[in-house]
């Protein structure tokens, strides 16, 4: 009963709030930046934050259908929303590797990109948002149909894993953060893997 009157509550509420909410870390983020907020590296806080964001709208994304399957809360039509925020703040994390940390020495990020295995991992989960963020429009849905648009959606598991992995190993350490992170991901990972198996029909015998 209980859910049903959250989603009753729900489909009063459209998704494109969610665009400019999600954007208010990102003010705050440059908020710090103008008040000298963010200690004495301050790059390096911008580049960390903005990873954190990216990740933690992922995550929130991927939580939607396990959310519907164990309490009957649906909000899947806040799913875009999250996904392309994420987006957003992974693209805004690599810009600012590339650009303000790195300053576009390419012989440098051709190394990293080679040399060390987070900045590989995290590379490999943002190629896996880019074809998400692209069809995450109806035209796209259209034209792939539903069922393979739904199957190009499992990259978002893809990212979620290569992404918190990225945080793992980019830590050097077992501090709480990545791996709580991790422990999410494979958490929602597991419950994907849990709900293809039970939506799979068992062989005739």
């Amino acid at each position: 009963m209980w859910a049903q009157r959250i989603n009753d509550l729900l489909r009063r509420v459209p998704a494109w709030p969610l665009y400019p909410l999600g954007m208010l870390p990102f003010a705050f983020l440059i908020w710090q930046v103008a008040a000298g907020h963010l200690g004495p590296d301050p790059l390096k806080a911008i580049e960390h934050r903005l990873g954190d964001l990216g990740l933690q709208f992922l995550l929130a994304g991927l939580c939607v259908t396990p959310l519907r399957d164990l309490t009957g809360v649906v909000m899947i039509r806040y799913r875009r929303a999250l996904g392309l925020l994420c987006f957003g703040y992974a693209s805004l994390h690599l810009a600012t590797w590339m650009f303000l940390d790195l300053q576009l020495r390419w012989s440098e990020i051709g190394a990293d990109l080679t040399k060390r295995p987070y900045i590989i991992l995290g590379m490999v989960g943002f190629a896996a948002l880019v074809p998400l963020a692209i069809t995450s429009n109806n035209l796209s849905l259209r034209r792939l149909g539903p069922v393979r648009w739904r199957r190009l959606q499992k990259l978002a598991y893809v990212a979620a894993f290569m992404t918190a992995l990225h945080y793992l190993v980019l830590a050097k350490a077992w501090t709480p953060k990545p791996m709580l992170y991790f422990a999410v991901a494979m958490l929602l990972l597991g419950l994907r893997v849990v709900r293809l198996r039970r939506s799979t029909p068992a062989p005739a015998r």
